[in-house]
């Protein structure tokens, strides 16, 4: 089950090679879509291939109790789902009461933490690099260790500043303890929302067990700032509150690198933007999705859940151009 992105159709039909079969149900949304991919494109290449009518089936309802029954239904192997976080939280709830594991896909966010010895010119061009849309690999919470101010606070926010600026909107932060921001607080800002734009404050404080909560925004790119007192505090933060998803430390030791590897709990690690984490990007592998979030972690620490077979990969970018982007 998933949201109305037609490639997820020739990602997972992939599941042939293997001997198995994919059933389909794609929101009401996409319903129409997903209908006419099935008319001229599925069923065609299908019957060109010589695989019998029904090896890949679309559930054509636009019903939640579709969804719900199909999940309940003993004869699935794996369950799969994207989408939102709170759609996909209940419909991976229905697969594990009729017993079905489950692969879910529904909370996203990466996470920068800057080192105090990081260059703050790569700093500003790996946070521009980050938000160039909301996706799920979007950065959504910036970490800058042993600094409330200065010029690595002002890195990420001259980043933040510039991805709204490509977009023409104003950007939004969200500050964990205070900082020192001229400009940020006092003043109401236009942000870009998906119903419409709105006045807000350009910055507003959240407690620190929110650094994990992921902005779904629109237009105007949005972002958590904190000030970690170390790395180690840093990376306990991260395993604590993140979807443990992608983590990157902008830092220019080696040995920091290895220690943060070490301890992070993630199954995309880098040092520099987070937007490569992608499997068709990154991994030239059809996607399902990314099997890291809730009950999603079918194999060890998790990876991509990929339509030609399932397999898991913990896979380290490193960057040394500081204006690669997507």
């Amino acid at each position: 089950m998933f949201e109305g992105r037609p490639n997820v159709f020739a990602d997972a039909t992939g599941v042939l090679r293997s001997g198995n079969t994919v059933v389909f149900r794609i929101g009401s949304d996409a319903l129409g879509t997903a209908r006419a991919i099935t008319e001229h494109a599925l069923e065609p290449s299908l019957s060109a291939a010589g695989l019998p009518p029904g090896a890949v089936s679309l559930v054509d309802s636009p019903e939640r109790s579709a969804g719900w029954a199909m999940f309940s239904d003993p004869r699935l192997a794996v369950a799969v789902a994207r989408g939102s976080g709170a759609a996909v939280a209940q419909l991976g709830a229905v697969a594990r009461q009729a017993g079905t594991p489950v692969s879910l896909h529904g909370t996203g966010g990466a996470w920068i933490v800057v080192a105090p010895d990081a260059d703050p010119a790569f700093v500003q061009e790996v946070v521009y690099h980050s938000l160039d849309r909301k996706v799920c690999n979007t950065l959504n919470t910036a970490v800058v260790v042993g600094e409330r101010s200065g010029p690595r606070v002002e890195a990420v926010l001259a980043g933040l500043r510039r991805a709204a600026e490509r977009r023409g909107t104003s950007p939004k932060l969200h500050v964990v303890d205070d900082f020192e921001l001229d400009g940020w607080w006092r003043e109401p800002a236009p942000i870009a929302r998906a119903e419409e734009e709105v006045t807000e404050p350009r910055a507003e404080p959240i407690d620190v067990a929110e650094l994990g909560r992921e902005w779904e925004w629109e237009g105007s790119p949005e972002i958590t700032l904190w000030s970690a007192p170390s790395i180690d505090a840093a990376v306990d933060a991260f395993n604590s509150y993140s979807p443990r998803f992608i983590a990157s430390l902008v830092s220019r030791d080696p040995e920091l690198h290895e220690e943060f590897y070490a301890r992070i709990d993630a199954p995309f690690v880098g040092n520099g933007f987070t937007r490569w984490v992608d499997g068709q990007y990154a991994l030239q592998r059809p996607e399902l999705g990314l099997s890291n979030w809730e009950f999603g972690r079918l194999f060890g620490r998790g990876g991509v859940l990929s339509g030609d077979s399932i397999f898991t990969l913990r896979t380290r970018a490193i960057q040394d151009r500081p204006d690669i982007g997507r």
